[in-house]
């Protein structure tokens, strides 16, 4: 029954603004007016709703203000420099700099690559790439660089 996610929120403070920086991300713009847009993550398939609201003030929240955009493996190596010709800089993320991501998560028994970076608002925004799915092993949180030369 189920497909995948279709759509996802966030709440912005500035229409025009986000727009722009979510296009910067290469997104295109599907739907706009005055309180709500929308943005294609992959057109027909996805997109991610922004919604011009006070609650964007909220203190930080992963359940509210966190997306995750799918990248392929190949993908997330360049990611950060991607990211830096549009004007957008990485963030830190569960203690390892900008300069140490991207890192991988331990997401037991999956592995992930990813790095972090915020929009205009302070969400926060991550691009994911599975590394591996269903092997069971147990290791810390470290660089994609360190889990490359293991």
């Amino acid at each position: 029954m189920i497909k995948g996610l279709y759509e996802a929120h966030l709440p912005i403070s500035d229409m025009r603004q986000s727009i722009g920086f979510y296009q910067k991300l290469g997104l295109e713009l599907a739907y706009e007016s005055e309180r709500v847009s929308f943005v294609w993550i992959e057109k027909g398939k996805s997109w991610l709703g922004l919604w011009e609201a006070d609650e964007v003030n909220l203190p930080y929240h992963a359940s509210i203000r966190h997306i995750a955009f799918h990248v392929e493996a190949e993908d997330i190596i360049k990611a950060k420099a991607w990211l830096k010709e549009r004007g957008i800089e990485v963030r830190e993320a569960f203690g390892f700099s900008p300069e140490r991501q991207p890192i991988v998560l331990p997401n037991n028994p999956q592995a992930h690559a990813c790095l972090y970076f915020d929009d205009p608002d302070g969400n926060s925004l991550e691009f994911i790439a599975p590394l591996r799915l269903d092997h069971e092993e147990a290791f810390e949180m470290m660089t994609l660089e360190e889990w490359v030369e293991r």
